[in-house]
């Protein structure tokens, strides 16, 4: 156990202290980025301190969540071509707001124990009212309790809540769950079960089913467990933590595994300790075809592997709804074994340009395609 926090701390600093020399450089590091033909990134706001999910509003507002800095941020494209663009500074002194999701004129913030929604923000950008407590009974526990939020198709909000600890079986069933619960905070369900840190979701374009990425538990070693990206179709399923990872291996941490009937294998098994976050099914029209429909996820990166890895965008190929493979899209935030920047979370936008958020940079990219489209 010593040597593995021994190991935490040393790949932490040397994280902080590359970080802390190389945030100024994000335009030149940009360089380092590599993508298919045709593709180019840029960046589309810095200064974003924090910079964690995000959430498409009307006239192309972008509002971006963050962590340990307590705020949240509006960032206003007057043109709509990226060039110029406004951060706004819309909450602050929230308690840890990763989660943001905008319905009908009303910003949703997600803090550790509770919803909050800010109306009419457009209108108040500068000077946003003070929020309506939509939910706040959520769990306080502050490891994995970090939320990422969003309002489906059912007009729903979804709301995860990560298990409080690496490895455990709670009592409390809300833990290692995905929520759900109507605009008004009330009818709170548990649609989906043993999800031990989801931090990206979104739903099918076609049928409407949620997809949704989760990170598996550490100290098994560099290779397992594997992350994980999840369909879950129907309320009701269960995704194996703490008992089971990956195919329906048992977790040795237990002498003995319950039987689940609603067990659920992954969609895809992405690489172990990739952290996988946000993640969007592209549905612009700038991209060629082949990307419609598919689904991007942003890699955090590891920080206990051996040989680091993720810090990149993968995208992942479905057919008839089903994941069929992986591919790695955008890659170059991680130079000579040491980060500069950590993909968190990517939006589509009106123009169909991706746009990529990076909390360790403090960056928002815009990723376009000027290419020939077949």
């Amino acid at each position: 156990m010593k040597n593995r926090l021994l190991l935490f701390w040393l790949v932490h600093l040397l994280v902080l202290v590359t970080i802390t020399s190389g945030c100024g450089n994000a335009q030149s590091n940009l360089n380092a980025i590599s993508m298919p033909p045709g593709f180019k990134i840029s960046i589309y706001a810095s200064g974003i301190e924090g910079a964690r999910s995000l959430t498409l509003g009307d006239n192309g507002v972008v509002f971006v969540g963050s962590r340990s800095e307590g705020r949240v941020y509006a960032l206003v494209d007057e043109k709509g071509d990226g060039k110029k663009v406004e951060v706004l500074t819309v909450a602050s002194n929230l308690d840890t707001p990763n989660g943001v999701a905008y319905h009908n004129g009303s910003l949703y913030v997600a803090e550790i124990s509770r919803i909050l929604r800010y109306d009419n923000i457009l209108e108040n950008l500068n000077q946003p009212k003070a929020p309506v407590v939509v939910y706040d009974m959520l769990t306080k526990e502050r490891q994995h309790g970090w939320k990422f939020i969003g309002i489906g198709p059912d007009e729903k909000l979804y709301v995860p809540v990560g298990a409080p600890c690496n490895i455990c079986a709670s009592e409390d069933e809300r833990f290692a769950s995905i929520m759900r619960m109507n605009l008004a905070g009330a009818e709170t369900e548990i649609f989906a079960h043993g999800v031990r840190n989801t931090v990206g979701f979104d739903w099918h374009p076609l049928n409407g089913e949620l997809y949704f990425t989760d990170n598996g538990r550490d100290w098994l070693g560099d290779d397992l467990p594997p992350d994980e990206l999840n369909h879950a179709p129907i309320k009701g399923m269960h995704f194996g933590y703490p008992y089971y990872y990956g195919d329906n291996l048992a977790d040795p941490e237990f002498k003995e595994q319950p039987q689940i009937s609603s067990l659920s294998m992954p969609a895809m098994k992405l690489e172990a300790h990739v952290a996988p976050l946000g993640m969007r099914f592209y549905t612009g029209e700038m991209f060629p075809d082949e990307y419609k429909n598919q689904i991007f996820i942003a890699e955090h990166g590891s920080w206990n592997k051996t040989s680091l890895i993720g810090y990149r965008i993968v995208l992942v190929r479905l057919q008839d709804g089903k994941p069929i493979s992986q591919e790695v899209f955008a890659q170059g935030w991680l130079n000579s074994a040491v980060p500069w920047g950590r993909p968190v979370d990517v939006l589509v936008m009106p123009d169909g340009a991706l746009l990529v958020s990076d909390d360790r940079a403090n960056a928002v990219y815009r990723i376009s395609y000027d290419g020939k489209k077949e």
